[in-house]
This record gives structure tokens, sequence and C-alpha cells, in this order.
């Protein structure tokens, strides 16, 4: 199976959406999948947060309209059913002022970017 990276930068539902759909599909496909939450993606990640993110176009609007399985719901099942790991990014905590226990259960440790990027060296990275 392949290794799959996936960095999540934007705070745009679409990316979300697709980053979260290409983290879930590969990891209940039996991929190895490693994703790095970063810079506008970090701050939904927080416990209790209801993600609100903005819609760039028609089609983050229907998302919602259309109900589609929220991304935060998608990324936990990446991780419950296919044992994908989200790495919150180490740096973008520090800029944030959030510890550890301030993001949700199923995120795994802080990651730099540098150790995520060795870490993905044999992997297809997507990035959104």
């Amino acid at each position: 199976m392949a290794k799959i990276g996936v960095v999540v930068v934007s705070g745009m539902r679409e990316r979300l959406q697709m980053a979260a759909m290409v983290a879930s599909v590969g990891a209940v496909s039996g991929h190895e999948v490693a994703v790095f939450l970063s810079m506008n993606a970090l701050p939904y990640f927080r416990q209790g947060v209801e993600p609100l993110a903005l819609a760039e176009g028609e089609v983050g609007v229907r998302l919602e309209e259309r109900r589609a399985p929220p991304f935060k719901q998608l990324f936990q099942q990446a991780v419950e059913l296919g044992q994908a790991k989200l790495y919150p990014c180490s740096m973008a905590m520090d800029v944030l002022g959030l510890q550890r226990e301030d993001l949700e259960p199923y995120l795994a440790e802080p990651l730099g970017l540098t150790k995520f990027l060795e870490d993905c060296g044999d992997a297809q990275v997507w990035s959104f």
C-alpha cells in the first residue's frame, strides 16, 4: 500500500473537506496516512469548536446545504477506522498559544514540519 501525506493549511471549507476525504478514503483503503495540520486549518481542531469554515465558492455552499459529512468527522474516522495520524504543527500551536490539551483528543502529538516531511519522504504528498 502507498503512503499518503496530507498537508492542510487552509481554513476554507472546500479545501478542508477535500483534505478530509483524501485522508479518510486513503486510511480506510489500507494506506498509511499522515496529516499535518497547520496555519489557518489548525484552529478548527480545538476541542469544542464547531467548524464554521467559510466557503470559497458554490461547491462549499452546497456541501453544507446537502449536509455532507463534516470534515472533522471524516478526519476522526480516518484515525479511528483507518489508523491515520493527524499531527498538529508545533509552530502553529506556538503562534496560536495552544497547548496539546486544547486540541481534539484524536490528534497525535505535535510535530514540526521538518520531521513531518522527513517521515513522508517516500509518500505521495497532497497540500490543501
